[in-house]
C-alpha cells in the first residue's frame, strides 16, 4: 500500500464572470485559453466541473444545436444559469484544479468517487518517536498514512506482521526528550517482553527508534525486497563486531519479512514498480480496481466504486478515476498500466512526474503478460461491481422479522414495508397540528416526515381534522405521482379511522365495504388501521369490535414504536406553535410595539424574560427611548391592569 498525506487545499479559485451578467454575454466573453469551467444552476449549486485546453470552443459546444442528443446532458444544460471560469497557465494546473474541486464540491452530472472514509488506514505518527496503528480519520499533522485498505484482511496481517517484527511502541503517550528527562513514564509490559525497546525511559535513542519507523514504512510501501538485503548487510556488519544478540534480532526480523513476502504473488519477473489500473461500468455504477505491484510482487490492491457515470463512456470513466486516486497518492510508480490511452493521458504523466519527482511513464500493453495482467484488473473491477449489485439486491429483497410479523398478526396481503402513520395534537383546539411520520423496512425515513397546521376546523375535532389532514396528504399524493404506502396508521379509535376511511374513499384509494368483513378476512387496499393508545388495540375498517395483537409480537412493538414517533413528532411541533404564539403575544399587549419590534426585542434579549429584565438604555438601543420608556412602564404595571388594557 501506498504511504498518503492528506490532501493540501486546492488553489482559489479565480472567477473571470462578472456577477450578474446574463449567461449568453459570458458564453461570448469567454477566453481561448486554457482552465477550468463550472456550470451552476439558479440557486449557485454546482452543476459539472470540467477541463479544457480552449475554454471558449469547449464551453460553448454544450449550447450548440448540432449537439449530439443525450438525456442526461439535456437535462443538465436545462438547469445552468450561470457560468464561473478559471484561467490556468498549464493543462498540467487544470487538470489538478478540476480534481480538487470536484472532491471538494462532488457536483451531480461529475463522475465522483465514493466516499472513502470508511476504508482503514495504517498511520505512522509524526512525533519523536512514531506510533504504528490502524486509523479511518485522516488529520493534516505531517502523519504518514498508508492505504486505504478496502481488504481489512490484508491490513491486519501487514499490522501484525509490523508487531511481531519491529519494536514499535503501542503506548499513546506524547514521548519527547523532555518526558525521558524528567522520567514521567516508566517501561511497561512490552518492554520486559521484548516488544518494545523503552523509549518512554530514553533505552532507544531517537535516531535508532526513526530507523526501525523508516524500515516499516518501507515494508508497508511494499519494499520487503530491497529492505531485506539492507538488513542482511546490517546483520553481517554486527556480526563481525560480535554483536551477536543484536545480529540475531535483525535476523529474526529478516525472517518475519521473508514469510510476509512469500504471501505476495510474482506477478513481474521484471522487479519493476507499477499500478494496473482498470475500470468496469454498468449503468449508473462503476468500479475502478488498482493492483499494486512492487519488485515485481503484487503486494495489494484497491478498488473505489463511482457513481453519476451514466452516458460516460469508459475512457471518461478511467481517466477521472485516475485524476481523483492519484490525487491523494504519495507513492507513485515509474509505470503506470491502462486498458486505453486516455485524452488527457500526456498531462497526467507529466503531473504524475511532477507528484513523483521522477520519469513517471503511462503505458497501455497490447499483447503479451502485461496485456493480461491488465486484463485481469478488468476481470476484477467487472467481479467487484456485479457483487455491489448482488448486495444492493439481497438489501432490497430483504424484509425485517417485525414487518413480517405485522403482515401476519395484520392478514395483509403483502409486507407493509412503507408506513404512514398520523397523528394530531391541540389543547382544547388552540394550535392544532398534526404529524405524519414515514418508516420503511422497519426503520424511520425523516425525509418523508410531514407536519400539517390544521386550517380549516375550529375547536378540539380530532375527527373533522384527521379528515382534513388525511385529504391534503393523499390529494397531493395522487396529483404528483407519489409513493404510495403499504399500510396507514391511524393514532386512535374508531371514530379517527372512519374519518380516514371517509377521506380515501372519496380518493377512490379504498373500496367501500360493502358488509363487514369478518375478523379473519384481509384488509382492503389500501390497508388502513387505528391503533388505540389506552389497550394498544387494533381498528380495523367495518369491524365494530376491536383486535388484540399478542403482546409478545414484534409486529406489535414495531406499531408502538411508529406510533409513538408520530405523537413525539407532532407534540414538538405543537409546543413550538404554542411557544412563539405566547411570545409573541406578550410583547404585542405593549402599545407601539409591532411584529417587527418584537422579533428585534427577542433577538436582542432572547427572550421576553430577558426583554423584561433590560434596563431603558438597553431597549432605547434597539427600539429608541420612547418605546423603551412604555415597555419598562408595561411591565411595571399590575398584572390585572394589563388584562384590563389589553381588553379595553
Amino acid at each position: 500500500m501506498s504511504g498518503r498525506s492528506p490532501m493540501s487545499n486546492p488553489p482559489p479559485e479565480i472567477k473571470l464572470s462578472k456577477e450578474n451578467v446574463p449567461l449568453t454575454e459570458k458564453l461570448n466573453g469567454l477566453p481561448t485559453k486554457g482552465g477550468v469551467y463550472q456550470f451552476k444552476d439558479q440557486s449557485g449549486k454546482i452543476l459539472y466541473i470540467g477541463k479544457a485546453i480552449n475554454l471558449r470552443n469547449r464551453v460553448r459546444q454544450y449550447f450548440q444545436s448540432s449537439r449530439p442528443s443525450d438525456p442526461r446532458l439535456d437535462a443538465m444544460i436545462s438547469k445552468i444559469a450561470d457560468l464561473d471560469v478559471i484561467v490556468t497557465d498549464s493543462e498540467v494546473e487544470a487538470l489538478i484544479l478540476e480534481a480538487n474541486l470536484i472532491k471538494r464540491y462532488k457536483p451531480r452530472y461529475n463522475v465522483n468517487l465514493k466516499d472513502d472514509k470508511s476504508y482503514p488506514y495504517i498511520v505512522v505518527t509524526n512525533e519523536p518517536f512514531p506510533r504504528v496503528f490502524v486509523t479511518r480519520r485522516i488529520v493534516p499533522d505531517g502523519s504518514k498514512y498508508f492505504g486505504p485498505y478496502t481488504d481489512v484482511k490484508t491490513m491486519r496481517y501487514a499490522l501484525k506482521t509490523i508487531r511481531d517484527t519491529f519494536r514499535v511502541r503501542s503506548c499513546n503517550y506524547l514521548i519527547d526528550e523532555e518526558v525521558i528527562k524528567k522520567k514521567k513514564i516508566r517501561v511497561c509490559l512490552d518492554y520486559h517482553i521484548r516488544k518494545c525497546d523503552g523509549p518512554c525511559e530514553g533505552l532507544i535513542s531517537q535516531a535508532k527508534y526513526n530507523e526501525m519507523i523508516q524500515q516499516v514504512a518501507q515494508m508497508l510501501k511494499g519494499k520487503t525486497a530491497s529492505l531485506v538485503e539492507s538488513l542482511e548487510k546490517e546483520m553481517e556488519s554486527l556480526a563481525n563486531e560480535m554483536r551477536y544478540e543484536d545480529a540475531a534480532v535483525v535476523r529474526d526480523r529478516i525472517k518475519a519479512l521473508s514469510v510476509y513476502a512469500s504471501r505476495q504473488k510474482v506477478v513481474d519477473l521484471e522487479s519493476n514498480d507499477r499500478d494496473i489500473v482498470s475500470v468496469a461500468a454498468e449503468g449508473d455504477d462503476a468500479c475502478g480496481v488498482v493492483f499494486k505491484i512492487r519488485e515485481g510482487k503484487l503486494v495489494g490492491s484497491q478498488h473505489f466504486y463511482l457513481n453519476n457515470v451514466e452516458g460516460k463512456s469508459e475512457r471518461e470513466i478511467l481517466e477521472q478515476f485516475v485524476e481523483r486516486y492519484y490525487l491523494d497518492a504519495d507513492d507513485v510508480p515509474k509505470e503506470v498500466f491502462l486498458p486505453m490511452e486516455l485524452e488527457s493521458g500526456d498531462a497526467i504523466a507529466k503531473w504524475l512526474s511532477e507528484k513523483a519527482g521522477e520519469s513517471i511513464e503511462i503505458i497501455v500493453p497490447k499483447i503479451g503478460e502485461k496485456a493480461k495482467l491488465v486484463a485481469m484488473c478488468r476481470t476484477n473491477a467487472q467481479f467487484l461491481l456485479d457483487e455491489l449489485k448482488v448486495q444492493r439486491a439481497k438489501q432490497s429483497d430483504f424484509i425485517p422479522h417485525s414487518v413480517k410479523a405485522l403482515q401476519r398478526d395484520l392478514r395483509l396481503a403483502k409486507p407493509p414495508r412503507r408506513i404512514e402513520c398520523f397523528d394530531v395534537s391541540n389543547i382544547q383546539g388552540a394550535d392544532a397540528v398534526a404529524s405524519m411520520v414515514t418508516f420503511v423496512d422497519g426503520r424511520p425515513l425523516k425525509n418523508d416526515y410531514r407536519r400539517f397546521k390544521i386550517r380549516t376546523v375550529v375547536g378540539p375535532d380530532d375527527f373533522a381534522s384527521m379528515r382534513e389532514i388525511f385529504e391534503r396528504r393523499y390529494k397531493r399524493l395522487l396529483e404528483e405521482g407519489g409513493i404510495l404506502p403499504d399500510l396507514i396508521v391511524v393514532d386512535g379509535g374508531k371514530g379517527q379511522l372512519s374519518s380516514a376511511v371517509a377521506v380515501l374513499e372519496n380518493l377512490g384509494l379504498k373500496e367501500p365495504a360493502t358488509e363487514l368483513p369478518r375478523p379473519t378476512s384481509h384488509i382492503p387496499s389500501l390497508p388502513v388501521i387505528g391503533l388505540a393508545k389506552r389497550l394498544e388495540e387494533v381498528y380495523l375498517p367495518g369491524v365494530s369490535e376491536p383486535q388484540s395483537i399478542p403482546k409478545t409480537s414484534s409486529g406489535l412493538r414495531l406499531l408502538q414504536r411508529i406510533r409513538d414517533e408520530a405523537h413525539r413528532f407532532a407534540i414538538t411541533y405543537h409546543r413550538t406553535l404554542r411557544t412563539k404564539r405566547t411570545l409573541q403575544t406578550e410583547l404585542d399587549l405593549i402599545k407601539g410595539i409591532g411584529k417587527k419590534r418584537a422579533k428585534e426585542l427577542l433577538e436582542a434579549f432572547g427572550s421576553v424574560q430577558g426583554v423584561k429584565f433590560a434596563t431603558e438604555d438597553q431597549l432605547a438601543e434597539i427600539v429608541g427611548p420612547k418605546i423603551a420608556s412604555k415597555i419598562k412602564e408595561y411591565f411595571e404595571e399590575d398584572p390585572v391592569d394589563k388584562v384590563r388594557g389589553a381588553r379595553t
